[in-house]
Protein backbone atom coordinates (compact mmCIF):
# COMPACT_ATOMS: atom_id res chain seq x y z
CA UNK A 1 0.00 0.00 0.00
CA UNK A 2 1.52 3.30 -0.70
CA UNK A 3 2.62 5.71 2.11
CA UNK A 4 0.81 8.58 2.81
CA UNK A 5 2.38 12.06 2.50
CA UNK A 6 3.12 13.50 5.43
CA UNK A 7 1.64 17.00 4.16
CA UNK A 8 -1.56 15.25 3.49
CA UNK A 9 -1.94 13.63 6.88
CA UNK A 10 -1.06 16.74 8.61
CA UNK A 11 -3.85 19.17 6.35
CA UNK A 12 -6.53 16.12 7.50
CA UNK A 13 -5.67 16.49 10.98
CA UNK A 14 -5.97 19.74 11.05
CA UNK A 15 -9.36 19.81 9.29
CA UNK A 16 -10.37 17.06 11.67
CA UNK A 17 -10.07 19.67 14.65
CA UNK A 18 -11.55 22.33 13.18
CA UNK A 19 -14.57 20.38 12.54
CA UNK A 20 -14.79 18.77 16.09
CA UNK A 21 -14.43 22.55 17.61
CA UNK A 22 -16.75 23.24 15.44
CA UNK A 23 -19.50 20.66 16.74
CA UNK A 24 -18.74 21.27 20.06
CA UNK A 25 -19.18 25.06 19.98
CA UNK A 26 -23.06 24.48 18.24
CA UNK A 27 -23.80 22.10 21.24
CA UNK A 28 -22.90 24.58 23.38
CA UNK A 29 -24.95 27.31 21.55
CA UNK A 30 -27.93 25.08 21.48
CA UNK A 31 -27.18 24.72 25.63
CA UNK A 32 -27.59 28.65 25.84
CA UNK A 33 -31.02 29.45 25.59
CA UNK A 34 -32.24 27.01 28.42
CA UNK A 35 -28.85 28.40 30.35
CA UNK A 36 -30.34 31.95 29.76
CA UNK A 37 -33.95 31.15 30.63
CA UNK A 38 -32.60 29.53 34.77
CA UNK A 39 -30.30 32.92 34.55
CA UNK A 40 -30.93 35.28 37.07
CA UNK A 41 -32.67 38.60 36.14
CA UNK A 42 -29.06 41.00 36.08
CA UNK A 43 -28.19 38.55 33.16
CA UNK A 44 -31.27 38.79 31.29
CA UNK A 45 -30.42 42.24 31.36
CA UNK A 46 -26.99 42.29 30.52
CA UNK A 47 -27.85 39.92 27.51
CA UNK A 48 -30.89 42.31 26.11
CA UNK A 49 -28.42 45.10 25.78
CA UNK A 50 -27.36 43.23 22.38
CA UNK A 51 -30.03 43.94 19.72
CA UNK A 52 -31.26 40.60 18.41
CA UNK A 53 -30.77 41.13 14.98
CA UNK A 54 -26.79 41.31 15.54
CA UNK A 55 -27.57 38.16 17.30
CA UNK A 56 -29.89 36.45 14.45
CA UNK A 57 -26.60 37.36 12.02
CA UNK A 58 -23.81 35.91 14.40
CA UNK A 59 -25.82 32.80 14.90
CA UNK A 60 -26.32 32.73 10.70
CA UNK A 61 -22.58 33.22 10.07
CA UNK A 62 -21.35 30.68 12.59
CA UNK A 63 -24.12 27.97 11.18
CA UNK A 64 -22.63 28.77 7.48
CA UNK A 65 -18.90 28.41 9.17
CA UNK A 66 -19.73 25.47 10.60
CA UNK A 67 -20.95 23.85 7.20
CA UNK A 68 -17.95 25.09 4.90
CA UNK A 69 -15.50 23.63 7.62
CA UNK A 70 -17.28 20.21 8.02
CA UNK A 71 -17.22 20.02 4.13
CA UNK A 72 -13.42 21.01 3.50
CA UNK A 73 -12.80 18.34 6.53
CA UNK A 74 -14.62 15.69 4.62
CA UNK A 75 -12.54 16.42 1.16
CA UNK A 76 -9.44 16.58 3.17
CA UNK A 77 -9.76 13.62 4.73
CA UNK A 78 -10.91 11.62 1.39
CA UNK A 79 -7.67 12.62 0.00
CA UNK A 80 -5.80 11.41 3.19
CA UNK A 81 -7.07 8.40 3.14
CA UNK A 82 -7.09 7.58 -0.32
CA UNK A 83 -3.95 6.39 -2.05
CA UNK A 84 -1.51 9.08 -2.99
CA UNK A 85 -0.34 9.08 -6.27
CA UNK A 86 2.98 10.60 -7.95
CA UNK A 87 2.28 13.55 -10.05
CA UNK A 88 3.90 13.51 -13.17
CA UNK A 89 6.55 16.37 -13.20
CA UNK A 90 4.85 19.31 -15.47
CA UNK A 91 7.96 20.64 -17.91
CA UNK A 92 8.13 24.48 -18.20
CA UNK A 93 9.20 26.50 -20.72
CA UNK A 94 10.49 30.33 -20.47
CA UNK A 95 8.62 31.80 -18.40
CA UNK A 96 7.08 29.63 -16.42
CA UNK A 97 4.81 28.72 -19.96
CA UNK A 98 3.33 25.05 -19.85
CA UNK A 99 2.21 25.49 -23.49
CA UNK A 100 2.34 22.43 -25.35
CA UNK A 101 4.39 22.58 -28.13
CA UNK A 102 1.05 21.38 -31.03
CA UNK A 103 -0.90 24.49 -29.30
CA UNK A 104 2.02 26.60 -30.69
CA UNK A 105 3.14 25.17 -33.77
CA UNK A 106 0.62 25.57 -36.73
CA UNK A 107 -0.50 21.85 -38.19
CA UNK A 108 0.11 21.34 -41.27
CA UNK A 109 3.21 19.29 -43.76
CA UNK A 110 6.67 20.98 -43.27
CA UNK A 111 7.64 20.43 -46.92
CA UNK A 112 5.64 21.46 -49.76
CA UNK A 113 3.91 18.35 -51.30
CA UNK A 114 2.11 20.09 -54.17
CA UNK A 115 3.94 20.20 -57.85
CA UNK A 116 4.32 23.17 -58.57
CA UNK A 117 5.15 23.40 -63.06
CA UNK A 118 8.23 24.17 -63.64
CA UNK A 119 9.44 26.72 -67.10
CA UNK A 120 13.47 25.55 -66.70
CA UNK A 121 15.39 22.81 -67.53
CA UNK A 122 18.84 21.81 -66.39
CA UNK A 123 21.74 22.67 -69.21
CA UNK A 124 22.69 19.09 -68.61
CA UNK A 125 21.61 17.13 -69.63
CA UNK A 126 19.10 18.87 -71.69
CA UNK A 127 20.51 21.55 -73.32
CA UNK A 128 23.65 19.96 -74.28
CA UNK A 129 22.05 16.76 -75.53
CA UNK A 130 20.11 18.83 -78.16
CA UNK A 131 23.07 21.36 -78.97
CA UNK A 132 25.59 17.82 -79.36
CA UNK A 133 23.11 16.19 -81.83
CA UNK A 134 22.69 19.45 -83.44
CA UNK A 135 26.41 19.60 -83.75
CA UNK A 136 26.66 16.22 -85.02
CA UNK A 137 23.95 16.61 -87.71
CA UNK A 138 25.87 19.78 -89.08
CA UNK A 139 29.10 18.27 -88.98
CA UNK A 140 27.79 15.02 -91.01
CA UNK A 141 26.06 17.21 -93.50
CA UNK A 142 29.08 19.09 -94.09
CA UNK A 143 31.49 16.27 -94.64
CA UNK A 144 29.27 14.39 -96.98
CA UNK A 145 28.42 17.46 -99.16
CA UNK A 146 32.51 18.41 -99.01
CA UNK A 147 33.05 14.75 -100.73
CA UNK A 148 30.31 15.31 -103.64
CA UNK A 149 30.70 19.04 -104.36
CA UNK A 150 34.30 20.57 -104.93
CA UNK A 151 34.70 23.88 -103.10
CA UNK A 152 34.91 26.97 -106.37
CA UNK A 153 38.27 27.23 -106.27
CA UNK A 154 39.71 29.85 -108.54
CA UNK A 155 43.21 29.17 -110.43
CA UNK A 156 46.54 29.56 -108.90
CA UNK A 157 47.50 32.89 -107.84
CA UNK A 158 49.80 35.34 -109.64
CA UNK A 159 51.46 37.50 -108.04
CA UNK A 160 52.42 39.61 -110.74
CA UNK A 161 48.80 40.66 -111.26
CA UNK A 162 46.14 42.25 -108.31
CA UNK A 163 42.89 40.99 -109.38
CA UNK A 164 40.35 44.06 -109.81
CA UNK A 165 38.54 44.53 -108.16
CA UNK A 166 39.95 42.40 -105.06
CA UNK A 167 37.17 41.41 -102.89
CA UNK A 168 36.85 39.25 -99.41
CA UNK A 169 34.63 35.87 -99.50
CA UNK A 170 31.25 36.81 -99.53
CA UNK A 171 30.81 36.83 -95.31
CA UNK A 172 33.61 39.23 -94.91
CA UNK A 173 32.17 41.82 -97.28
CA UNK A 174 30.05 43.57 -94.83
CA UNK A 175 33.61 44.13 -92.90
CA UNK A 176 35.25 45.46 -96.03
CA UNK A 177 32.02 47.86 -96.74
CA UNK A 178 32.79 49.61 -93.66
CA UNK A 179 36.28 49.96 -94.42
CA UNK A 180 35.06 52.06 -97.31
CA UNK A 181 32.85 54.52 -95.31
CA UNK A 182 35.12 54.80 -91.59
CA UNK A 183 38.49 54.69 -90.11
CA UNK A 184 39.89 51.12 -90.12
CA UNK A 185 39.61 51.53 -86.45
CA UNK A 186 36.25 52.41 -86.07
CA UNK A 187 34.89 50.04 -88.88
CA UNK A 188 36.81 47.02 -87.59
CA UNK A 189 36.84 47.25 -84.25
CA UNK A 190 34.26 49.94 -82.60
CA UNK A 191 31.41 49.24 -84.60
CA UNK A 192 31.83 45.48 -84.44
CA UNK A 193 32.38 46.10 -80.86
CA UNK A 194 29.01 47.72 -80.11
CA UNK A 195 27.11 45.32 -82.31
CA UNK A 196 28.25 42.56 -80.40
CA UNK A 197 28.20 43.87 -76.95
CA UNK A 198 24.38 44.88 -77.46
CA UNK A 199 23.54 41.49 -78.86
CA UNK A 200 24.93 39.79 -75.62
CA UNK A 201 23.61 42.55 -73.28
CA UNK A 202 20.14 41.72 -74.98
CA UNK A 203 18.83 38.90 -72.74
CA UNK A 204 19.52 41.24 -69.72
CA UNK A 205 17.78 44.23 -71.24
CA UNK A 206 14.90 42.03 -71.91
CA UNK A 207 13.95 39.67 -69.61
CA UNK A 208 10.65 39.05 -71.11
CA UNK A 209 10.46 34.85 -70.37
CA UNK A 210 7.13 34.48 -73.78
CA UNK A 211 7.59 32.30 -76.09
CA UNK A 212 5.59 34.34 -78.91
CA UNK A 213 6.92 36.68 -81.05
CA UNK A 214 4.74 39.50 -80.06
CA UNK A 215 5.63 39.77 -76.87
CA UNK A 216 9.06 40.21 -78.07
CA UNK A 217 9.11 43.26 -79.46
CA UNK A 218 12.49 44.33 -78.15
CA UNK A 219 14.76 41.09 -79.05
CA UNK A 220 12.92 40.52 -82.27
CA UNK A 221 13.38 44.68 -83.76
CA UNK A 222 16.91 44.23 -82.46
CA UNK A 223 18.18 41.63 -84.19
CA UNK A 224 16.17 42.18 -87.37
CA UNK A 225 18.03 45.52 -87.64
CA UNK A 226 21.61 43.79 -86.82
CA UNK A 227 20.82 41.27 -89.31
CA UNK A 228 19.01 43.75 -91.63
CA UNK A 229 22.41 46.10 -91.87
CA UNK A 230 24.82 43.30 -92.27
CA UNK A 231 22.54 41.69 -95.11
CA UNK A 232 22.67 45.38 -96.68
CA UNK A 233 26.39 45.62 -96.11
CA UNK A 234 27.20 42.05 -97.73
CA UNK A 235 24.58 43.17 -100.81
CA UNK A 236 26.33 46.53 -101.48
CA UNK A 237 29.84 45.11 -101.41
CA UNK A 238 29.40 41.72 -103.49
CA UNK A 239 26.87 43.38 -106.29
CA UNK A 240 27.61 46.98 -106.32
CA UNK A 241 31.52 47.20 -106.13
CA UNK A 242 33.19 47.04 -109.32
CA UNK A 243 37.00 47.75 -110.55
CA UNK A 244 38.90 49.93 -107.92
CA UNK A 245 35.40 48.89 -105.48
CA UNK A 246 33.35 51.57 -106.90
CA UNK A 247 30.23 51.73 -106.98
CA UNK A 248 28.66 50.32 -110.13
CA UNK A 249 25.00 49.52 -111.24
CA UNK A 250 25.27 45.81 -111.63
CA UNK A 251 22.66 45.79 -114.47
CA UNK A 252 25.07 48.50 -116.48
CA UNK A 253 29.12 47.62 -115.70
CA UNK A 254 27.92 43.93 -115.14
CA UNK A 255 28.61 41.48 -111.98
CA UNK A 256 31.72 41.34 -109.93
CA UNK A 257 31.32 38.88 -107.74
CA UNK A 258 32.41 35.20 -107.61
CA UNK A 259 32.34 32.86 -104.58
Amino acid sequence: MTEIPEHLRKRAEEARKKAEAAAGGGDAAADAPAASSDAPAGDSEAASKIPAHLLERSKAAKAAKSSTEVATAGTATAVAAAPAVAAAPVATGPGGHTQRLLTVVKSGSIQDVKSVPQDKVHVWPHLLVAEFVAAGVITAFTLIFSIFVNAPLLELANFNETPNPSKAPWYFLGLQELLTMFHPMVAGVTIPGMGLILLVLAPYIDKNPSNKPEDRKFAISLMTIHLMCWAVLVIIGSFFRGPGFNFVFPWEAGLFFEL
